[in-house]
């Protein structure tokens, strides 16, 4: 069985949908009956071309020398930044304008785009610090270095502009790739193209909140379209879809619901770094201050003094993800001044995240405490100090107000945490007797829920949840996710 994985997310990100390509792509190299190819491509940037498909007679030196010339523009292509040279610079914004032409152009003619090969014989380095170093143990190098690649020239944005603009002009037309040769394409969320005859599509769809929470998102129109009009043309197309958690299908199916049996539930797996942390608690100030967001305006407090450890340890709020008005930040903080003002005047407040989209209202609101001390915003966390921090919190927060699954309060199950999340349907399908509940739109109930996880009284019931804890996130490791992901595959399969 051949599969095609779409590595897209891989290219950037530690967690969430970047961590679940690479941990797939990891599970089905593993498989004995499938043979897995990842597909290169690059949201907004044009690829050069990587070598022809066609299986290739033993090359001289000479033309040995021109492709590996070739693959190596290949990755160049895939970096972004400045251009340093005039040249590449205006070349690059040609071809970002060629990009959608070229894509529409297919889509409407119906000309298949050809994928060429990528051969990571010769950029083991480029292929595991690009794409997996970020998720994976160095024990899994050889395996997933050594598998080949297909490469899609023209980016998935550009892919995405095709359909929206068509669907505006009466009907949403996509470029159809060519995928001869492989049995079935995995897709990180509804993807903007269409397979050959004879290849089946799995979407992995992680949420449905660009249609369902349209107000919560990034250009909200635009991506609101982009994501309806690829996921109607992929269902009429006959894809499948493996929903990451069962109140995700259940989103799905309320948008859809001729895709009732077209749709499963496998969750996402949960990193192998995510295991019962042993360390001690004293190495949490030494990880606020060599992971502080430094972009913040953190003058004058931000670091940790002796005042603020208790019994040596700094007693803190633990939050992880990315800093977008969708995660509920505001009301964790309402929450956590509200306790500062009830007995826990020396509670510190940890914010592990990049800066996402309309963040500029939530760093405002942060402004005053960064400055004064007490709040720390960290970004670039690696997950072994990740894991520490995970463990020594009172409680890891997960607040927001939507989800697809929430990889925050899993991990920090696995690490041996306290969690505490709102009551959306998703945080209880998934943490299940794992963590205590909360009313995403009340800091004041969030606030008397981690009171009572933090207060003189708690241990049986931080004991409880550290043990339900472990029983919850035993179904999220790789060994009993794949094979269920084997399962579905033969079953899409045995349907052609």
């Amino acid at each position: 069985m051949k599969i095609l994985l779409e590595m897209r997310p891989a290219l950037d990100g530690h967690s969430g949908i970047p961590q679940e390509a690479r941990l797939l792509f990891r599970g089905l190299a593993g498989m004995d009956d499938v043979d897995v190819l990842g597909l290169l491509q690059s949201g907004n940037l044009v690829l050069d071309a990587g070598l022809a498909t066609a299986k290739l007679k033993q090359s001289s030196p000479v033309d040995s020398a021109a492709e590996i010339d070739r693959l190596s523009r290949v990755v160049v292509s895939l970096q972004q930044g400045p251009a340093s040279h005039r040249f590449e610079h205006w070349r690059k914004r040609l071809l970002r304008i060629v990009g959608p032409l070229a894509a529409g152009a297919a889509a409407l003619i119906g000309r298949k785009i050809a994928l060429s090969r990528f051969d990571p014989a010769h950029f083991k380095d480029f292929v595991w610090r690009a794409m997996f170093a970020k998720s994976l143990p160095v024990e899994d190098f050889a395996t997933v270095t050594s598998r080949e690649f297909r490469v899609m020239r023209w980016p998935w944005s550009s892919m995405n502009a095709v359909g929206v603009a068509s669907a505006a002009l009466g009907h949403a037309v996509y470029p159809r790739l060519d995928t001869r040769s492989i049995d079935v394409m995995i897709a990180e969320t509804p993807y903007p193209g269409r397979v050959s005859r004879g290849t089946r599509m799995i979407v992995r769809y992680h949420d449905a909140i660009p249609l369902l929470m349209p107000h919560t998102i990034k250009d909200r129109g635009y991506h609101r379209a982009m994501h309806f009009h690829a996921l109607k043309r992929n269902a009429a197309d006959g894809a499948w879809f493996a929903c990451v958690s069962e109140a995700t299908r259940r989103d799905l199916l309320s948008v859809m619901p001729e895709l009732e049996d077209r749709a499963v539930t496998i969750p996402n797996m949960v990193s192998h770094h995510y295991v019962p942390e042993q360390g001690p608690p004293s190495r949490v100030p030494e990880i606020i201050w060599s992971r502080k967001n430094r972009q913040a305006p953190h003058e004058g407090g931000a670091d940790v003094s002796d005042g603020d450890l208790q019994d040596g340890a700094l007693p803190y709020l633990l939050m992880v993800c990315t800093v977008e008005p969708r995660k509920n930040h505001q009301a964790l903080l309402d929450a956590w001044e509200l306790l500062r003002t009830q007995g826990y005047s020396q509670l510190n407040l940890i914010c592990v995240g990049s800066m996402g989209w309309d963040h500029e209202a939530i760093l405002r609101r942060f402004t005053p405490w960064l400055r004064r001390g007490g709040l720390h915003l960290l970004h670039d966390v690696p997950p072994q100090d990740l894991r520490l921090l995970y463990r020594h919190a009172q409680v890891t927060v997960c607040p927001s107000f939507g989800e697809g699954f929430d990889f925050s309060g899993v991990e920090a199950m696995c690490s041996g945490g306290v969690v505490a999340a709102s009551d959306i349907q998703v945080h209880k399908d998934v943490y299940g007797a794992g963590a205590e509940y909360f009313s995403a739109y009340s800091p004041q109930e969030m606030a008397a829920v981690l009171d009572r996880l933090m207060g003189p009284e708690s241990a049986a019931r931080r004991a409880e949840l550290r043990s339900a804890g472990g029983e919850v996130t035993a179904q999220y490791r790789p060994a009993v996710v794949l094979p269920q992901w084997q399962d579905f595959l033969h079953r899409v399969c045995g349907e052609q």
